[in-house]
């Protein structure tokens, strides 16, 4: 268990936390969210020593390990599989559990092949997954992950997420899929005006609890406010009055004890949409009988792919990394040029491309202006001031160079260069990976709203089930264009690497002990304990979730009635719906902790059943 008390932390003058407490529970997954440089990342270094509070304690149990995933590069053994052993915990009789390691590997994207290799072979990305692999085996009792996914692809994010949901120790989790994130944890904890505040349930449900109170902070402030002023008024006027003295006397003593909320300062966060430009065609361009490869010999990453891209598709392009995604996303650009076939562009086209090596392209000695306003003859400096502005830029940071800016703030420069010039394609290049929740959410809006095509690559599942109507999918050695959403090509096809494990084919010894009459038995028997076991388990997690849902309907009704009180300033009343707000958020906790156990059980029994099925060769 994992204890923080009094917890104080500055930078020069800049404070990231205040007088921070919580604890976290045995079993415990948690979510840790908050703006971009609010220190979520410090917090993982004084956990792990690595940094100094300013104050505070920051207490663990005796013998209590932690691992983390580090993007520190250091080696020591000539292959992949005998660096991720390293990690293995020590096994008391001696068994070799080297399958646990090659079973992680895989499952972040190694091959069979790439067991024998040396690390240092391998490009950063791979690196950093094996990195993972070594923490994820050693099975620490608190596992710190700052940003997991920032090298994964799409199928090994899948893979992570079911590892992580059977997690059964403690972890923290920092990453900027909110998706991924309510996946695979129990409980959110948010760094929010230097304060941390912690939650059972999804990152949706603390960020409507920070708005509610927010709310209710400003709505009591005006009322304290109001009443303030009356205070104040009364005295002035009859101060002069003796008839007045004692009234005033009382109003003057009253003024004193009233608490005094401040103003809560605005937290800046992206807000932009992109400029269309008129297109009065239908098709934006065609790739027709496209093929490249990189070198003279080799199988082409992509061979005959058509598509036609219409002025108001949605596509997606997903798969596993290193497959020709970008290189693809270059060709539509017209950076690159196929070996075969040809891309047509319309003559109306105007595209808007943003790309991951694009950071590159950046002056480093231009200033953020400058870069935005050479992006454009028309662009003035009160135009890229502006767009500065929205882009987080604001003030003297618009004239900071390229050269000393984080990897975040580049790319929020490439975002700020395609604000100026109107489009009517925008080609995106995994453009969230450098945005917190908030800018991702900003983002996607402005995508929605984008009166023209656009053609993203991602492995973010938000994203593709908010924006994606079509896919251009890499998977299994070959290219494919699926005309339909995510989550149908996911019911329909899914991924290969998902299809073989769920195909799971009986053995050579069960296929002569069992004939067919006698496995529909043996599936009629299994199906009829998996619904025994499992359906009073599915009504009790679906009662709870009803009992919640009522719960924080009340909430939310006992919550405007504390608005109300407060605009007319009734303390008895304010009283009364605090205590009952917070019995009834007290009595949500705890149906969370219940619903959570639950949930639990019943994940573990159902994949007991599903592996007991696929090892006889049936589906469930």
């Amino acid at each position: 268990m994992l204890k923080v008390s009094g917890l104080e932390k500055s930078y020069g003058s800049q404070a990231l936390f205040e007088n921070v407490n919580f604890v976290m529970n045995p079993g415990e997954r948690i979510g840790l969210v908050g703006r971009n440089g609010h220190g979520k990342t410090t917090l993982f270094k004084m956990i792990l020593g690595e940094e100094e509070p300013d104050a505070g304690v920051i207490s663990v149990p005796n013998y209590y390990t932690i691992g983390h995933l580090s993007q520190h590069i250091r080696f020591t053994e000539d292959t992949v599989l005998k660096e991720g052993c390293l990690s293995l915990p020590i096994s008391e009789d001696g068994i070799d559990e080297s399958y646990k390691v090659e079973t992680i590997l895989m499952g972040l994207g190694f091959s069979v092949d790439d067991f024998n290799r040396n690390p240092a072979e391998f490009s950063g990305g791979y690196q950093v997954r094996l990195n993972l692999a070594k923490v994820l085996v050693s099975e620490p009792n608190l596992l710190l992950l700052d940003e997991p996914t920032n090298y994964l692809d799409i199928v090994s994010v899948r893979w992570l997420t079911r590892f992580l949901r059977a997690w059964r120790d403690e972890m923290i989790i920092i990453t900027h899929d909110r998706d991924f994130m309510d996946s695979v944890t129990t409980h959110t904890m948010g760094i929010h005006r230097c304060k941390m505040k912690k939650i059972a349930g999804p990152t949706q449900k603390l960020y409507q609890q920070i708005a509610q109170e927010e709310e209710i902070h400003e709505k009591t402030r005006i009322g304290d406010e109001r009443k303030r002023a009356d205070v104040e008024g009364f005295i002035n006027r009859f101060r002069a009055k003796a008839s007045k003295a004692k009234a005033v006397q009382s109003r003057v003593k009253a003024l004193e004890k009233m608490e005094k909320l401040d103003k809560l300062t605005d937290i800046r966060t992206l807000d932009f949409s992109f400029k269309s430009a008129p297109f009065p065609g239908k098709w934006l361009m065609n790739a027709n009988d496209i093929s490249f490869a990189y070198n003279q010999g080799e199988a082409p990453l992509f061979s005959g792919l058509n598509i036609a891209v219409g002025k108001n598709d949605r596509i997606a392009v997903i798969g596993k990394n290193g497959k020709g995604k970008t290189t693809f996303l270059n060709l539509l650009a017209g950076e690159m040029q196929p070996q075969t076939g040809a891309v047509q562009h319309n003559q109306n086209l105007s595209i808007a491309y943003f790309g991951q090596t694009n950071i590159n392209r950046l002056n480093p000695q231009k200033t953020v202006e400058m870069e935005i306003m050479d992006t454009h003859p028309d662009c003035n400096r009160g135009a890229a001031r502006k767009i500065c502005g929205i882009m987080m830029f604001d003030g003297d940071k618009a004239i900071k160079k390229v050269s000393v800016l984080s990897g975040g703030e580049k790319s929020r420069v490439l975002l700020g260069k395609l604000l100026v010039s109107p489009a009517n394609l925008l080609l995106l290049d995994e453009p969230t990976n450098h945005l917190d929740m908030d800018s991702i959410d900003s983002l996607v809006e402005a995508i929605e709203a984008f009166d023209g095509g656009v053609i993203i690559v991602t492995h973010s599942e938000l994203i593709l089930n908010n924006i994606a109507t079509r896919l251009i999918v890499f998977d299994g050695g070959k290219v494919d264009v699926f005309e339909g959403t995510y989550q149908e090509f996911l019911d329909r096809v899914g991924w290969e690497n998902e299809r073989e494990a769920e195909g799971g084919k009986p053995s050579n010894r069960q296929n002569k002990n069992f004939n067919k009459k006698e496995m529909r038995r043996l599936r009629a028997q299994l199906n009829e304990d998996r619904s025994k076991t499992l359906g009073p388990l599915q009504t009790k997690i679906a009662e709870r979730e009803k009992t919640i849902m009522l719960l924080e309907k009340d909430v939310e009704k006992e919550s405007q009635s504390l608005v109300e009180a407060s605009e007319k300033g009734d303390g008895e009343a304010i009283s009364k719906l605090s205590i009952a707000i917070h019995n009834l958020n007290t009595r949500i906790e705890t149906l969370f902790k219940e619903l959570e156990l639950l949930t639990t059980e019943h994940d573990a029994k159902a994949k007991e059943f599903e592996q007991r099925l696929n090892g006889l060769g049936l589906e469930g």
